[in-house]
């Protein structure tokens, strides 16, 4: 895991492609695998669908970052790096409103998915500093 994390902080481009593919995965399993087995997540389709938009959006920005900018890309990770915090604060507070719905499954997901973004925001955010 460190390797991992040193050979990213190494080459802070590549975190806008892991960023990219990141949320278009979860973009596609809010939407698509999510809302078809909603009976076992428990969260309305609705937020599904909202955090899937959220997700896509995400997941161009950091494509295009990826492809565009070589240089100055400091100010790009920074907003990105916010951006997954935000999510993970909106999708915590989805979590915390709708627990009574939720089934274990489906808060097991959002708390993974928390967890995983806030391990690649640790890693932005070190690559911040040490650039």
């Amino acid at each position: 895991m460190r390797e991992i994390i040193k050979r990213l902080t190494q080459k802070p481009k590549a975190l806008f492609l892991v960023d990219s593919l990141g949320a278009f995965v979860s973009a596609s399993l809010l939407f698509v695998i999510l809302r078809k087995f909603n009976e076992y997540i428990g969260m309305p389709p609705i937020a599904l669908i909202y955090l899937s938009i959220i997700a896509v959006t995400f997941s161009l920005y950091s494509i295009i970052c990826f492809f565009l900018f070589t240089d100055n890309w400091k100010p790009f990770l920074s907003i990105i790096s916010f951006a997954n915090v935000l999510y993970c604060c909106l999708t915590m507070g989805l979590v915390i409103y709708y627990y009574q719905s939720l089934t274990v499954l489906g808060i097991a997901y959002f708390i993974a998915e928390i967890i995983i973004i806030t391990g690649l925001v640790f890693v932005e955010q070190r690559t911040l500093r040490i650039r």
